[in-house]
């Protein structure tokens, strides 16, 4: 019998006979390492027969992993592995399809030791490149074992981490295979993301760290790289890394509703570890994409909690941060538009108090302490947007806020809220807050085109509201804007600069005026004047307010002021002085110390700015005289927790007042306008402000409602006017200031509708329009 087994073995095909002749009888000696060497050549040799041989270890293979033969198993593994590495000639593909047949044999086994073998096979196949394209090869079940896989719940610590691990590199070698080879079936349809994505992010959350490492894993230590974590990311990296324009939606989809579905926008820091790891790792020019994504789903959101939808807003600020410069692309101002509706929404939930405007039982609960924290982020996240734009953008950005604050009653470009006048306030200064982010470090070189009348006189009308809050952050946007040469840090604390003698220790910062600040200020600089004026004789004005004044005047004079310019502002000061002398305001006591304080500290900078000897002089002789006499009237007894005021302002006179006639003395004889040093400042108004220091919203709402009333005649004020105008005048304003909202509409002919177009000559303009 012997003799017959030998013959038939003979009569065997030779591709079967190398085959058998690599397994040894004990399979703890390993694969035949000789006969190996034969396999290999005879399969490159006859590569027609590489199909038959990939087929014929595929059969070994299934016997004995039904037999339990494990150690046959993985030298038909090893014998497959150098065969695929060593062939690459046009009938690969059948042997390939055996391979892969083998793989998922083992990938099906419940046995992971055969799971991990089939997986490594598979990652050695996926970083083969081959010359010849598949046309039917299909890795979905691939994807949906190496997904299962990623979640494994072994109960062996130790072997769960080795299942998932062998899951992460399996799906990274799908990807590597699929990604660049547009015959396969597309890896990025949302079929295979919504399983790749999901499996990734589970083990990156399972072993998250309280803080994100830096951005490039290659300095991890080896340790490292063989910890799931390390391993998914950077697994995830690279799938970013691979996604072309029109995939990065499909890859970032499921990240959304990974977060959604496991409640992780409140936490923050994974949300944030995640899109920091997919800012970084996709393509620069694709930032903008990601971003648009997570503003629809802020939108899709917006009726979700507070903390989910803060969440989703720290993510932004997160992204905003790490794009590049103008990555935002053609979405800027859906940007804007989007955060900004946001923080509306969250005003009317704040003050509502529920998502609807309605209170029925069911609803879901408002905490108010949760939308500031909201409101927070959104205007931080603002301000980091508008970090990232070149100038002409953010310019483009201020103008577009600008445009959505509300003027009670008649705003048309934000919906009416739902929670009245206060909500109306409050995104009055939500609005105006995030205009101060905006304008943080913004710099330009023509302030004339960068800040046009558009913005600066809606901005400067908001200096005159009764609003304390809103006054103080118009002063804060002013400030940053005229700031290019971060002088403002110098004049935050009057009480320093009224103890210099020698300005140089200040080391500001002051380039020659240039033709369009000139220019600039002979169009704003009566406004700028006239809001610091109005800005001091408000009542309600405190130590911020007078601080911010006061920054605002020194740096007028260090970055705007030519020696027209400087003349203005003295005499402003003076005027400043006079107002805090005059009884006819009835300005309390604290404000008319304020007066006084913040005039001596700006005329002690200004006379040394001018450097002209006789009028350091004289300030320093009354600074000196108040710091004796009268220390209440300069700031370090002013502006201070506990200020130390004197009960009666009635004989603040003589030596301890700057006087007008010295100080145009001192000034004329160095070239300066004496004439114009002579003549005391008074505030020009235009036909859109009160003469009165403070526009109540009343009034506000009356003054707007004329500048909409189609073909009405601007208010003139002429200096030259007659007794009889000026007292017409008077009597309009105070109309407006005291009158019932229905008197003034009446008047002004607000609502009626004409029943026939009239030509404007034949018009019939209302009295309080026209005169």
């Amino acid at each position: 019998m012997s003799g017959v087994c030998g013959c038939c073995g003979a009569l065997r095909p030779r591709y079967k006979r190398l085959v058998d002749n690599i397994f040894p009888e004990d399979p703890e000696d390993g694969l035949v390492k000789a006969n190996m060497e034969k396999l290999t050549f005879y399969a490159l040799s006859a590569p027609e027969k590489l199909d038959r041989i990939g087929a014929y270890l595929s059969e070994r293979l299934s016997r004995d992993v039904a037999r339990h033969r494990y150690g046959y198993v993985c030298i038909a593994m090893e014998a497959l592995d150098q065969l695929l590495m060593a062939c690459h000639c046009q009938s690969i593909n059948l042997f390939v399809e055996s391979f892969l047949k083998m793989v998922r044999k083992l990938l099906e086994s419940d046995k992971p030791s055969l799971q991990i073998l089939g997986t490594n096979s598979f990652v050695k196949f996926a970083n083969i490149e081959e010359d010849t394209p598949s046309y039917h090869r299909s890795y979905d079940f691939f994807v949906s074992r190496f997904s299962e896989m990623c979640h494994s719940g072994y109960e062996d610590p130790d072997i769960r981490t080795k299942i998932r691990m062998a899951g992460i590199k399996g799906l990274q070698g799908v990807v590597r295979k699929t990604v660049n080879d547009e015959l396969q079936a597309n890896i990025w349809d949302p079929q295979h993301m919504d399983k790749i994505v999901p499996s990734l992010l589970f083990n990156l959350q399972s072993g998250e760290r309280t803080e994100s490492r830096s951005p490039s894993p290659l300095q991890a230590s080896e340790k490292e790289k063989e910890s799931p974590v390390e391993l998914t990311e950077r697994c995830f990296r690279e799938l970013l890394g691979r996604a072309a324009y029109g995939n990065i939606k499909n890859a970032v989809t499921p990240v959304l509703m990974h977060l959604d579905n496991h409640s992780l926008w409140e936490g923050k820091t994974f949300a944030v570890r995640c899109f920091k790891i997919i800012m970084y790792s996709i393509q620069s020019q694709h930032s903008h994409l990601v971003i648009q994504q997570l503003l629809g789903h802020l939108d899709a959101n917006s009726k979700n909690s507070a903390t989910v939808r803060a969440g989703i807003v720290e993510v932004l600020l997160e992204a905003a941060a790490i794009a590049a410069s103008g990555s935002v692309g053609p979405t800027v101002l859906e940007v804007f538009n989007t955060l900004l509706r946001q923080l509306r929404l969250s005003v009317d939930y704040e003050l509502t108090g529920s998502y609807d405007g309605s209170t029925n039982i069911g609803t879901k609960i408002i905490k108010a302490h949760e939308e500031r924290q909201l409101q927070e982020a959104v205007i931080r996240t603002i301000g980091s947007f508008a970090n990232t734009l070149p100038t002409y953008q953010r310019s483009e950005v201020m103008l577009f806020i600008m445009g959505k604050i509300p003027v009670p009653g008649i705003h048309l470009t934000l919906p009416s809220s739902d929670s009245g006048p206060e909500g109306t306030r409050m995104i009055q200064v939500m609005l105006l807050k995030s205009l101060v982010q905006v304008t943080a470090g913004f710099q330009t070189t023509n302030m004339l085109t960068a800040l046009p009348s558009s913005f600066l006189e809606p901005l400067l009308s908001f200096s005159l509201t009764e609003d304390p809050e809103v006054r103080l952050l118009v002063l804060q946007i002013l400030l940053s804007l005229i700031d290019r040469h971060d002088n403002r840090p110098k004049f935050a604390n009057m009480r320093c600069v009224i103890g210099i003698s020698d300005i140089s220790v200040l080391k500001l910062k002051v380039d020659k005026c240039s033709r369009q600040d000139n220019l600039f200020m002979k169009k704003h600089g009566q406004q700028l004047y006239r809001h610091i004026y109005l800005g001091c004789k408000e009542e309600s004005s405190g130590r911020e307010h007078y601080e911010a004044l006061f920054a605002l005047l020194g740096l007028l004079s260090v970055e705007l002021a030519n020696e027209e310019v400087v003349v203005d502002l003295i005499r402003l000061a003076l005027a400043l002085q006079d107002l805090a002398l005059s009884t006819d305001e009835a300005l309390p006591v604290y404000n008319r110390c304020a007066v006084h304080a913040l005039v001596a500290a700006y005329l002690n900078l200004i006379c040394q700015l001018t450097t002209v000897p006789a009028f350091c002089q004289h300030i320093h002789e009354v600074i000196e005289v108040r710091q004796k006499e009268s220390p209440y009237l300069l700031p370090e007894a002013v502006f201070v927790d506990s200020p130390k005021l004197h009960s009666s302002l009635d004989k603040v006179e003589g030596s301890v007042l700057f006087l007008q006639s010295k100080i145009t003395e001192s000034l004329g004889g160095s070239g300066y306008n004496t004439e114009r040093l002579a003549t005391p400042y008074v505030p020009q108004y235009t036909g859109k402000e009160s003469k009165t220091s403070r526009l109540d919203t009343r009034v506000l709402i009356s003054l707007h409602m004329l500048h909409y009333i189609a073909f009405c005649l601007p208010l003139v004020d002429s200096v030259g006017m007659e007794e009889q105008e000026r007292e017409r005048r008077r009597q309009v304003v105070e109309k407006f200031q005291k009158a019932p909202f229905e008197e003034i509409a009446a008047h002004c002919g607000y609502g009626q509708s004409q029943s026939r177009s009239v030509p404007i000559y034949e018009m019939k303009f209302p009295d309080l329009c026209v005169y």
